[in-house]
């Protein structure tokens, strides 16, 4: 069920949710969500090659959990060619929705005959892309071989004077060298943390804090410690508050929105710690929906810029640096955030859920 729920679940509703005007598009999230889905996928149809079911010959609660998650995507996102990559998830997808006790409760799934796309998005191609890729690949090389034996050939039937010359020119332009890989290039907000550590070394250990965080006795102990491991120079605390808020109509839809949040934030997980807090009531409350995100963040140096170039959901939240760090109310702020739970209250409204990137 936790694969589930941050293999399926996640990237089907980054997907989703700008289909169905719950949060704004953006290209390179939906396509990142669109490549995560279809990995996640492939892994599925790999365990299914000789299965019926996901455990045993019968269905079970772990097929019910991963086929209700996918009937979503599959009746809405994932058109046939998308579809057509993965026969066994479909056999054993179609065989789950058509049992009388899944039609009693989620209706008749009917596939989707082509995929909805948000506003300024466009048509996914069929997944995974790769193996077309890599055929597409092979076809290259080995007509890059044919037409190289076609050469040496044709050299061999030249006279030995021009046949030595053509060699000569072959050498000093380098056509018979091998290429080199080139190396990938590191992100620019990467390589300057990776500066800022090198240049201005900091005091304070991330790694040794998210330690001291969770292997605590108790908050109170692991946030005075905090307090006293802080180097500020070289640290900087920020409040974060989505935009959007009016949008949180399901608690479940914006737990995922705060976990796909702290998911693509792992480019930064060395330089950064924070909880993602969803505060109010649910819908299922009196006079609610009425459902906030927020979140407070340490991050190596003094600039936000880091989060915003790494995290493309970034730019969908309001960020505020914390200024006076030895004032109670701030200190007391940054405690609520990291260390309260459910039911529990943060600026005077409840926690609903909280989620912490460590």
């Amino acid at each position: 069920m936790d694969w589930c729920t941050h293999e399926l679940e996640i990237p089907a509703t980054m997907w989703l949710y700008p289909v169905l005007g719950y949060m704004p598009y953006n290209a390179m999230a939906t396509e990142k969500a669109r490549g995560d889905l279809a990995k996640a996928l492939s892994v599925l149809e790999a365990y299914l090659l000789d299965k019926t079911y996901l455990v045993g010959e019968k269905i079970t609660l772990a097929d019910i959990h991963v086929a209700t998650s996918l009937i979503y995507p599959f009746s809405l996102l994932c058109g046939p060619e998308y579809r057509s990559s993965f026969p066994c998830v479909m056999r054993w997808f179609n065989t789950c929705v058509n049992q009388p006790e899944f039609v009693a409760v989620c209706g008749t799934v009917t596939l989707a005959e082509k995929e909805l796309v948000a506003k300024g998005g466009s048509a996914a191609p069929a997944a995974p892309a790769a193996a077309a890729a890599e055929e597409d690949g092979k076809k290259k090389k080995k007509a890059k071989n044919k037409n190289k034996g076609d050469g040496a050939a044709a050299a061999q039937q030249q006279p030995p004077k021009e046949k030595k010359k053509k060699e000569k020119k072959a050498k000093e332009a380098g056509e018979d060298a091998e290429e080199k890989p080139k190396k990938a290039e590191k992100p620019a907000h990467i390589v300057a943390l990776e500066t800022l550590d090198k240049k201005a070394r900091s005091s304070m250990s991330m790694d040794a804090w998210k330690r001291e965080y969770s292997n605590c006795v108790t908050y109170d102990a692991a946030m005075e410690e905090f307090w006293k491991m802080l180097d500020r120079e070289g640290w900087s605390l920020w409040k974060q508050e989505y935009q959007y808020n009016s949008d949180n109509k399901k608690l479940f839809m914006t737990s995922n929105l705060c976990s796909g949040f702290l998911q693509r934030s792992g480019e930064i997980r060395k330089w950064a710690f924070g909880t993602c807090v969803i505060t109010g009531l649910a819908e299922d409350a009196e006079g609610g929906p009425d459902m906030s995100v927020s979140g407070l963040w340490l991050l190596r140096g003094q600039e936000i810029t880091p989060m915003l170039e790494a995290n493309p959901d970034a730019e969908y939240h309001t960020w505020t640096k914390l200024e006076d760090l030895d004032s109670a109310e701030t200190q007391q702020l940054v405690k609520d955030f990291w260390t309260r739970d459910v039911g529990e209250l943060i600026e005077g409204r409840p926690v609903l859920d909280s989620k912490v990137f460590k």
